[in-house]
């Protein structure tokens, strides 16, 4: 729950914890109350978005914007230990410091996306869309 109130608040969090399969020490499922409750007794502070918009914390999806890389290129340098993250449940959010973009590691894993024309770092620029316009 420290990891995860970094990108994300009560209700989601709630929500990763019943998507893990996880249970509160009763055997109940999560709801925000609860998660509220455990962050009160522990002193884990509560999720904040940043007043500047400059978040130190990302998901998977933002950081992968800021490199302009696709998340699937991010998720699988994480995946191999190339770039510092944190991927606290199995079926969860991998959180990024924005520190960690800034990295000599992240630089080389964009460099390494945008050279390799085998394996792209993002959708073909004349890939079509396969759902039409409905306006």
């Amino acid at each position: 729950m420290r990891q995860l109130v970094l990108i994300a608040s009560d209700d989601l969090i709630a929500g990763l914890l019943n998507r893990n399969g996880l249970k509160t020490g009763n055997g109940n499922r999560w709801t925000r109350e609860r998660v509220t409750s455990i962050r009160s007794n522990y002193h884990i502070p509560v999720f904040k978005p940043a007043e500047d918009g400059t978040e130190p914390w990302l998901n998977l999806s933002n950081a992968a914007q800021i490199l302009k890389i696709a998340p699937k290129t991010l998720r699988l340098a994480a995946e191999a230990g190339e770039i510092e993250s944190i991927h606290p449940l199995s079926d969860g959010p991998w959180i990024f410091a924005r520190a960690a973009l800034t990295t000599s590691a992240a630089q080389s894993i964009t460099k390494r996306a945008r050279q390799n024309p085998k394996y792209p770092a993002g959708s073909h620029p004349n890939q079509q869309n396969l759902f039409s316009s409905i306006t």
